[in-house]
């Protein structure tokens, strides 16, 4: 019997769609249900390999672990990657195809339609029930032509919709009711149910909001959320999270390493940064644009970027290469992840013009290693031992380039399959390496740490993880009607 389904869409972006999906996802599979979650297009940088040997959504793959089951390329089977501000890098069904600008991209997308209904039908033909998560808001009226990430998914695929409201954000009477009023009569149609997200205070102080809703849209009253304060902690999807995230840092007190992180346009997999902010005795700075690196940071941490060569560019404007080099004159560390590490070596090559027109620009120049771009694009899951102290550790790679010289004769790490990966300057201070994911590792994390002098806390944080979607899943059955929810599927 095909799995029912049921698409959660938001009135906007980062109102909690992904996080709701992944609680009940874990929810769900708690239970015994055998759940799936899909995205029928996403926009991130921030991005995971597959079991299949593709790319998601980072945001899928965290549902799909939420569901206890292995990510899929077809859970998320469009992925838009920004290179810049007006152009994406395409990705169907875990495969790059090409680049798009935003205009062009509008008339493309009724073209991966098809894909993106085969995916769906997969997940349908292994599970008993498909979460769907929409894309940004579901008002998005001047996009409705081509739309395959919304509305026009649900009524292409058949699935009802329930709709997201952010009450932290304010307006959200306006903005829940707003949404049905700009639809279509087919498109509001397929919408069944709404749910009030991020509450803060006395829920009582909104129930006759709640039931105004309910009045002038006609839509089911499912739940109020309060505001889950752990839920920070989870991977973020984009880079709306970075700003908050730049905002907040740790107190000095008992603070042992200080860690400086410029946060570059085209950042992604800053997730990478989590287990060390996770770290009580670690303080994880994102320098935004506009200011110095700090001069008392112990490590400056370059981390991935979609687009290597024009991030390298952003952080000479922004003077960001006088301040690392001065940085390490001064003794301090550098330490540089995928595009990251590109950037440290003494030269980026793009024969092919995979970011944009061919070129050849020159890198920082800590490293003594040189970078070509090539047209295959490197997916896969890797683990093996640092080599610093043989500490093991789980990632994975995601990059385009091939990066060689005399500093890979002092690798970063080796793999379970004996090859090597990345390298270290001849004074240890400079460092760098292609794998994404190595300080969720614990015994990587500790190992790391202690070269600063810093004990782990020996938390497990994957483990942490696990609980946050665990409390986060009892959070949603204690405040949303989840059987009448349920009802809703199709």
């Amino acid at each position: 019997m095909p799995a029912r389904s049921l698409m959660f869409s938001g009135t906007g972006s980062d109102v909690g769609k992904s996080l709701m999906v992944a609680g009940l996802c874990r929810l769900l599979a708690n239970r015994g249900i055998r759940v799936m979650p899909f995205k029928p297009q996403n926009m991130s940088n921030n991005a995971a390999v597959t079991a299949d040997g593709g790319e998601i959504g980072r945001a899928q793959a965290l549902q799909a672990r939420a569901a206890r089951v292995a990510p899929s390329v077809h859970m998320n089977p469009v992925l838009l990657k920004p290179e810049s501000e007006t152009g994406a890098q395409i990705v169907v069904q875990g495969r790059m195809i090409g680049s798009a600008k935003a205009r062009e991209f509008q008339t493309k997308k009724r073209e991966l339609l098809p894909a993106v209904l085969d995916s769906f039908s997969h997940l349908k033909a292994e599970a008993d029930f498909v979460l769907v998560e929409g894309a940004g808001s579901a008002s998005e009226i001047n996009l409705r032509k081509n739309d395959i990430a919304n509305l026009g998914f649900a009524r292409a695929a058949g699935v009802p919709v329930v709709l997201i409201g952010d009450i932290d954000r304010g307006g959200v009477i306006a903005s829940l009711v707003g949404t049905e009023r700009v639809l279509e009569r087919d498109d509001a149609a397929m919408i069944r149910g709404f749910i009030v997200n991020k509450m803060r205070g006395d829920p009582a102080l909104f129930a006759d909001g709640m039931t105004a809703i309910a009045k002038m849209t006609g839509w089911a009253s499912l739940g109020l959320v309060p505001f889950y304060n752990d839920a920070r902690k989870l991977p973020a999807e984009d880079a709306l999270a970075l700003h908050d995230l730049a905002k907040t840092s740790r107190p000095d007190t008992n603070v042992q390493l200080r860690i400086a992180v410029p946060v570059l346009p085209r950042i992604s997999n800053f997730d990478d940064l989590d287990p060390l902010r996770s770290e009580p005795g670690v303080a994880v700075a994102m320098i935004e644009a506009g200011r110095p690196i700090p001069a008392d940071a112990d490590l400056i941490l370059l981390p991935g970027s979609k687009a290597t060569i024009d991030d390298l560019a952003a952080l000479r404007a922004e003077g960001w290469d006088i301040d690392i080099k001065a940085h390490v004159r001064r003794g301090g560390r550098v330490l540089g992840l995928c595009g990251g590490y590109q950037m440290l070596g003494k030269r980026i090559s793009d024969p092919s013009g995979i970011e944009g027109s061919p070129r050849t620009v020159e890198g920082l120049g800590l490293l003594d290693v040189e970078t070509e771009f090539g047209t295959e694009k490197t997916l896969a899951a890797v683990g093996g031992t640092l080599n610093v102290n043989a500490a093991s550790f789980q990632g994975y790679e995601m990059h385009v380039g091939n990066t060689s010289g005399p500093d890979t004769a002092r690798a970063m790490l080796t793999f379970a399959d004996g090859r090597s990966d990345g390298a270290t300057s001849p004074n240890g201070r400079v460092a760098g390496c292609y794998v994404h994911g190595i300080f969720s590792s614990d015994a990587a994390r500790a190992a790391i740490l202690s070269t600063f002098g810093v004990e782990a806390s020996g938390n497990s944080y994957e483990a942490e993880i696990d609980d946050i979607l665990d409390g986060f899943a009892e959070h949603l059955a204690r405040h949303i009607a989840i059987d009448d929810l349920l009802s809703l599927a199709k």
